[in-house]
This record gives structure tokens, C-alpha cells and sequence, in this order.
């Protein structure tokens, strides 16, 4: 047994002849890839339409957007435009009306006239009841005639 032991086996390999069979599902392999690949590249085209559209689309609500923006800051800007005039004229009748005030406690011959004027225009008012109050001038120039 120790001669069969010894005795090297060696095992040859069957010649690689290439066979109709093998050949075949290559072929189809290769139609299956390549109308695989044809269906992956207009799945690709698609999908690019799809992008420009949406981006087409993004545009044009992006630009309608902005042209509301900008039509809504001039409105806006307008309007401050309306009220700041409107204050400017507001002003200007209170000035008036301040001036003819100062004029008739002129003609009327009092003597303090920006004193009064001032008091007109900032009475001392008591917080809780909102009664206004004279002034300590005045009710010290009212003791002194009673005494």
C-alpha cells in the first residue's frame, strides 16, 4: 500500500472548447444589457425634462413673486408717502391753531402769555381721577390774596 501512497496522482484537465451553448446566453446577456441600458437612458432623458420643467416652472413663480414684492413695496411706499403728508398737514393746522391761540390770549391782554401757553398745552394731571390741577404758582398767588 505505501507504493500507492507514494505515487503521485495528476489530474488533466478537460481541453476549453468553446461550446454553441455557452456562446448563446452570452448574446442574450448582452441584447437583455444593452435594451437595459436604452431603458435606463431615456428613464435619464425623462428625468432631465422633468428637471428643466420644474425648473421652468420654479422661474416663472419665482418672477411672478417678485413682481407682486415689488408691486406691493410701491404700494406701501405710496401710502407712507399719503400719511406723511397727511402728518405734514395735521402739523401745520396744529401750529396754526397754537399761533391763533397765542394771538387771542394775546388780544385779550394777558400778561403770561407763554406761561399760560404752556400750561395749556402741559397740564399737571393727577394720575388716579385724571382732574387737572393748577399749578403751585398759582395756588400760592391764590393763598396770598385770600390772606
Amino acid at each position: 500500500m505505501a507504493d500507492s501512497d507514494s505515487a503521485p496522482s495528476v489530474h488533466v484537465p478537460a481541453p476549453l472548447a468553446p461550446k454553441k451553448e455557452n456562446i448563446t446566453p452570452v448574446g442574450s446577456k448582452i441584447v437583455e444589457l444593452n435594451e437595459s441600458r436604452t431603458e435606463l437612458l431615456n428613464r435619464i432623458q425623462g428625468l432631465k425634462q422633468d428637471l428643466q420643467n420644474w425648473r421652468s416652472k420654479l422661474d416663472t413663480q419665482v418672477k411672478v413673486y417678485r413682481d407682486e414684492l415689488s408691486e406691493m413695496k410701491k404700494s406701501l411706499n405710496v401710502e407712507v408717502d399719503q400719511l406723511r403728508s397727511e402728518f405734514q398737514e395735521l402739523r401745520s393746522t396744529l401750529q396754526q391753531q397754537q399761533d391763533d391761540v397765542t394771538a387771542s390770549l394775546k388780544s385779550l391782554g394777558l400778561q403770561d402769555v407763554s406761561g399760560d401757553a404752556k400750561e395749556v398745552q402741559d397740564p399737571k394731571t393727577d394720575g388716579k381721577d385724571g382732574e387737572v390741577h393748577a399749578s403751585s404758582t398759582e395756588n400760592d398767588s391764590v393763598k396770598e390774596d385770600e390772606n
